[in-house]
Order: structure tokens, then C-alpha cells, then sequence
């Protein structure tokens, strides 16, 4: 169950056998279902959680009820509300499952103690915050300036099974399209090809 978490640590830091061991003791497992919250926006979010297995969104909805794709968390990946979890206050969004998934939770005391007792953690963590705002920043000038095709053509790229896996008035929402506009881009780009 921890192959994701010791790739992606391994992917960062170097960890010891002894250390990995220790590692995985901050952790609870937990399985949830397709379509099952992880947490809901209002609550307090007290659980940063990496994906072993499965699909994880996190959204928010507005004030019509459309629902608006924040992140999307596969295989080896985070996700959390880090303001809540950071702060203790109210999430703004809810984290449901897209898939059955196999997640390693973290409260935010164990992330604590996982850190003083293991400091490579601690740069594993620090590496993916700062991964984190620069992937932030590159979605926030994409959303500003690339065209709806640039936008759908480079999530592709990075992520060719992501149309796949998730229902595509989702990935219309993560892009900032009407699903109307995501089928008139994905309807051109077939024509050309």
C-alpha cells in the first residue's frame, strides 16, 4: 500500500530503509469510494491525503450551485483544502473521489512529528509546496492568457489519460470552459488530425 508514497519521497529526498519504515507509521490508510467525500467545504480540513490509488477533485461551488474543479489528485499525488489544514480554518472546498481509491492520511500533528523526526521529510515537503505555487502560478497565466485549445492541448500533453478517467464536464470545469466549448476544441482538433 505505501509503493506510491516511497516513489514519490524517493522521487525527492533519499530516505533510508529505517526511515521509510518509521515513515509509514504517521499514516492511516483508508479506502474510500467512487463519488465518497474526503472532506466537505465548511469543515475543517485535518487530513493532508497522498493518493496510492484512484482519482481524488477537489472543488467549490458557487452561489448557482455549478461546481468549480480546483485540482485533480492521482496516483503519487497530494491533496488537501492547505489553507484549513494549515490553519484550522473552514475548507473552501470538498475533496470527493472520482474513482474507488486507496488513500495514506496525515493529520497535521503527525506531519509535525514525521518532519522533526525525519528531516528529509520536512525537504520533501518544502520540495512539494514549492512545486505546488509554481504549478499554481503556470495554471493562473494559462487561465489568464492561453486560448481554450492551448489550455485543453497542454493538460493532455502532461496528462493523456485524464480524458479517460474523468468525465469531461469536469476537465470543462478545471480548464474554465462550458462543456459545450471543451466538445467544439476537442471536435476541431479531431478534424485536423
Amino acid at each position: 500500500m505505501y509503493e506510491q508514497l516511497e516513489k514519490s519521497i524517493g522521487e525527492k529526498v533519499t530516505l533510508s530503509t529505517e526511515e521509510f519504515e518509521l515513515c509509514k507509521t504517521f499514516f492511516i490508510p483508508k479506502k474510500i469510494r467512487k463519488k465518497q467525500t474526503l472532506l466537505l467545504e465548511g469543515d475543517v480540513c485535518t487530513y493532508n491525503a497522498f493518493v496510492e490509488k484512484g482519482i481524488l477533485r477537489s472543488y467549490t461551488t458557487d452561489e448557482k450551485g455549478h461546481e468549480n474543479v480546483i485540482q485533480f489528485a492521482f496516483e503519487g499525488w497530494w491533496i488537501t483544502d492547505l489553507s484549513s489544514f494549515l490553519t484550522g480554518g473552514n475548507s473552501t472546498y470538498t475533496i470527493e473521489a472520482l474513482e474507488d481509491s486507496e488513500l495514506l492520511l496525515l493529520t497535521t500533528t503527525a506531519r509535525e512529528s514525521l518532519m522533526n523526526a525525519i528531516p528529509a521529510f520536512e525537504s520533501y515537503q518544502r520540495l512539494l509546496l514549492q512545486n505546488a505555487y509554481i504549478a499554481l502560478q503556470t495554471r493562473i497565466n494559462s487561465a489568464l492568457t492561453a486560448t481554450a485549445e492551448e489550455k485543453y492541448l497542454k493538460l493532455t500533453t502532461y496528462y493523456p489519460d485524464i480524458v479517460t478517467r474523468i468525465p469531461q464536464h469536469m476537465v470543462a470545469s478545471y480548464l474554465g470552459l462550458t462543456p459545450e466549448t471543451l466538445s467544439r476544441v476537442r471536435k476541431q482538433i479531431n478534424l485536423r488530425k
